[in-house]
């Protein structure tokens, strides 16, 4: 068989995935936070990018008074800048965004509702560690105690407890182990009570020492049978102590009103304050979608380099090059922040046309959704939608939830009918759980029980433990009340 070299012309279609549109899917993403982060990166890198003041935010391109000559100019300029990449509807979404110039309506309207002041909030907060010390330097100590108290006190975990051995500290602080067990007997008297204790039982022990509460049983409980105290095995104390249960349940009470992790008064961890990226209100019997625009720069090109490049004949090549560039950079910018902004839009319309029960009656009404629904509905691919609602968090007459909550499991009938969401089925285990006999708590199998009989549900008895941990709810055997 003779071999020969042969040329062929083949035509064939290819994606490219181009910088412009990875940009594109990374604001898709992004929280409405780490947009404005973004935006503002954007704008201190590239010098054709600008924010429009407030006083002028009325027309991108009617940025100023132009001339003639600066009329006749501007169609070579925009011809210079256009972008040629376009984001076609037949692409994989595994990797693209939906064409910007696609069909579907889009509102936009900035939210100016009063927001919170944030002068009242408190800029900062004492540490445990600043408390400590504070009662230490009032307790007048010698330069010795202080020395070992500090490197106590610099071995306190965030709940309060002592992470280092007493060995290990009276070799930090090259002294006797005894010296260091009398510095620390003084700072377990400080506040809050129960601090630099090295167990849970020496946390409430002390507490119960500050207390002046002397009694036996209680004592016992703490030191011999924390274990049945944290499972509420109280008849299991109750024949180890030879004592009445009513005694133990008594002496369980007060130990209930210690606390576990003294040092969680001063804990340093600051909450975080959801903004939400829509808004749904009900406005004349129809709800309205509104998306928050407050705070989000307006852009645009700035004009400047816009008329220097139009006029701009005698500019040197490199120099032309370089704004045509960086004003395509920031027109693409611009053209994926409209993009996203719409699509948010488009799948919020959706959700509420699949989820109107629930934005009217509540969580109750909720019914089984997934990402392929709304793709479907607004001719979008399923990862598209997954990335829209990730990191975004809509207000309702219902509350504020994250886009990814209406996307849920479905639950079977008994007899066949509609499928219930499995949110809405956790509602209705926590509801069951809030109105039990706190003396005879409802077990797994009950509760799988009540909902196949009372409200037509088809669950199993893992399926209802599966959702009872998701709510955070202990079992049957501990939420037991003597």
């Amino acid at each position: 068989m003779a071999l020969e070299l042969r040329q062929q012309l083949k035509l064939t279609q290819q994606l490219v995935m181009t910088p412009q549109l990875q940009q594109a899917i990374k604001l898709l993403q992004l929280s409405r936070l780490e947009l404005v982060d973004a935006i503002n990166q954007e704008m201190e890198e590239n010098p054709a990018l600008e924010e429009i003041p407030d006083l002028m935010a009325k027309d991108l391109n009617n940025d100023e008074p132009m001339d003639l000559e600066d009329k006749q100019a501007q169609p070579a300029s925009e011809a210079e800048i256009k972008i040629e990449e376009k984001i076609s509807s037949e692409i994989d979404w595994d990797n693209y965004i939906e064409e910007y110039n696609s069909a579907g309506r889009s509102h936009f309207e900035a939210e100016h509702r009063e927001s919170p002041s944030y002068e009242t909030f408190v800029s900062g907060k004492t540490s445990l560690k600043d408390h400590m010390l504070w009662q230490l330097l009032m307790f007048l100590p010698s330069d010795l105690e202080k020395e070992i108290a500090c490197v106590i006190i610099g071995n306190l975990n965030n709940d309060g407890y002592l992470s280092a051995t007493v060995e290990e500290i009276a070799t930090m602080c090259d002294q006797p182990v005894e010296e260091v067990e009398d510095v620390l007997d003084t700072l377990q008297t400080f506040d809050p009570p129960g601090v630099c204790a090295r167990s849970l039982s020496e946390c409430l022990l002390i507490q119960a020492k500050q207390l002046k509460i002397d009694d036996p049983v209680l004592t016992r409980i703490i030191t011999d049978h924390i274990k049945d105290l944290e499972n509420k095995n109280y008849k299991a104390i109750a024949r180890a102590l030879k004592v009445g249960i009513n005694i133990v349940v008594a002496a369980v009470n007060v130990i209930q009103g210690f606390e576990s992790k003294p040092g969680r008064i001063f804990s340093d961890e600051e909450p975080h304050y959801i903004i939400p990226d829509i808004f749904v209100y009900k406005e004349e019997g129809e709800f309205v979608i509104v998306l928050n625009d407050d705070g989000m720069p307006k852009l645009r090109v700035n004009p400047y380099y816009r008329k220097a490049i139009s006029q701009g004949k005698d500019m040197p090549g490199e120099t032309k090059d370089y704004l045509q560039d960086k004003m395509r950079s920031a027109a693409w910018l611009i053209k994926s922040i409209h993009q996203r902004q719409k699509t948010i839009y488009n799948v919020m319309e959706s959700i509420l046309k699949y989820q109107s029960e629930f934005f009217e009656k509540g969580i109750a009404y909720l019914k089984p959704m997934v990402l392929r629904d709304v793709a479907q509905d607004i001719n979008m691919h399923e990862s598209t939608i997954s990335r829209v609602t990730t990191n975004k968090y809509v207000f309702t007459p219902q509350g504020i939830f994250e886009l990814k909550f209406f996307f849920n499991s479905s639950i079977n009938r008994v007899d066949g009918g509609s499928a219930v969401a499995s949110i809405s089925v956790h509602d209705k285990i926590r509801q069951l759980i809030e109105k039990e006999n706190p003396k005879k708590p409802l077990s797994d199998e009950k509760i799988a029980s009540i909902l196949k009989e009372d409200a037509n549900i088809d669950i199993a008895r893992r399926t209802v433990a599966k959702y009872r941990e998701a709510l955070r709810i202990l079992p049957s055997s501990k939420r037991k009340q003597f």
